[in-house]
């Protein structure tokens, strides 16, 4: 008896979707990085939560390998970047993990510490850690002469390059009051090791706040960086990703053109909605359910993934991104003048705001991560179809008085 088909859907914070749909120009643009003589250009992968940022990285890690490249990096949490040392760990940690199994001779042993090295070390990173903490200098003399020494024998030993990424990377700051300056550390040794020629490349994933704060860091993250922007698939790959997980023929879920066409719709093209729409899909109509239950759907989508996001807001918040979500006609971006002129027309029962109370506001709602502020100077929301999930509370709390 052959093996009962599962569920394919997987909805979840950087889980693979069992067909990666519509990022095939993505890949090709990340495949021209790895192709530079002399790395001049890293790379910046941003987008909203649920357009699968993580899943895209990911698949660059396989591309970057199998180009014969190694590949060091994981999740930036604010722990490891709340100051110059625990961001030296981070990339001691992870350059360790592509470096262990090498062995250094003593002739390359470059440090004043290891004169009396034996004859071979392996490049752990207790070894990693050591040269760091012999070598004279500030954190960014230490930091680059590891990671120099370390490319050199990486490529001694027939690797093409070397690329650290991280995800989660708009969690990079400076704190100027505690004299700590970690984002600047990152981009000083990376801007510094590629002007000697060192084939390293670095590659950021993050929300959209994550370009400003690194040219706000450094003005020369301008030049240093390219930024891909991902936003919701196509039409085409949108459905793509909903069907091609089906098409086995063991498959026991067939969908109309009818309920594929409404999956689209309600997910808006972006990839966690249509994992988490199809999941639920996938489970009803395996119960005999005969078209998409879409009330039922989204009433468990609001549940399950904006409702924690609503609770970060105050109530007092929760009026000035209600007036973000009924500005006719956008659905992207809106300024501080749009909200308090749609706040005095006083046609959504929202307390009027004043320029300065809206600006401020909007300034922590970008904190919290529900707001972000584009290069132009324009707001939008930070969480994808969040501006639905308003529209359809203020509904519910306008036909029943109280919130579902």
């Amino acid at each position: 008896m052959s093996e009962k088909f599962q569920n394919p859907f997987r909805p979840g914070a950087g889980h693979p979707p069992p067909y990666l749909a519509g990022r095939e120009g993505e890949k090709k643009e990340f495949l021209g990085f790895l192709d530079q003589k002399v790395i001049t250009d890293n790379m910046i992968l941003t987008g909203l939560r649920g357009t699968g940022k993580t899943v895209l990285l990911d698949s660059f890690k396989h591309l970057a390998i199998d180009a014969g490249w190694k590949w060091a990096g994981t999740d930036l949490s604010e722990a490891a970047v709340i100051s110059e040392e625990s961001m030296v760990e981070r990339l001691l940690a992870d350059l360790a993990v592509v470096t262990s199994e090498l062995t250094a001779s003593k002739r390359n042993i470059r440090s004043p510490g290891y004169n009396r090295a034996p004859e071979d070390i392996k490049l752990d990173y207790s070894t990693l850690r050591g040269r760091y903490e012999k070598t004279p200098g500030l954190v960014l003399d230490k930091l680059k002469f590891v990671i120099e020494t370390a490319w050199e024998l990486l490529e001694a030993s027939g690797a093409k390059g070397l690329v650290f990424a991280y995800d989660e990377a708009q969690n990079l700051s400076d704190k100027a009051s505690r004299e700590q300056f970690p984002t600047s550390v990152l981009l000083d040794v990376f801007q510094s090791l590629q002007k000697k020629g060192n084939r390293v490349l670095l590659v950021l994933t993050g929300l959209p706040t994550l370009f400003p704060k690194l040219v706000k860091a450094r003005t020369y993250s301008e030049r240093m960086f390219h930024v891909l922007e991902i936003g919701r698939l196509s039409d085409r790959a949108s459905r793509d990703a909903v069907v091609k997980p089906i098409e086995d023929a063991r498959c026991p879920v067939k969908l109309t053109d009818e309920s594929v066409g409404t999956i689209v719709e309600l997910s808006s093209g972006y990839p966690y909605f249509i994992q988490f729409i199809c999941r639920e899909v996938y489970d009803a109509f395996l119960q005999g359910v005969q078209s998409v239950p879409t009330r039922e759907i989204m009433r468990k989508l609001d549940s399950d993934f904006f409702a924690a996001r609503w609770a970060r807001a105050t109530d007092r918040q929760r009026d000035l991104l209600t007036l973000a979500a009924f500005l006719d006609g956008n659905d992207d971006e809106f300024t501080v003048r749009d909200v308090v002129t749609l706040s005095n027309g006083n046609k959504t029962g929202v307390k009027p705001f004043s320029s300065s109370h809206a600006s401020q506001m909007l300034s922590t709602l970008t904190d919290v991560g529900l707001v972000y502020k584009n290069r132009l100077g324009k707001y939008a929301l930070a969480v994808p179809l969040m501006r639905r999930f308003i529209r359809r509370k203020t509904a519910i709390r306008q036909e029943t008085g109280f919130d579902e």
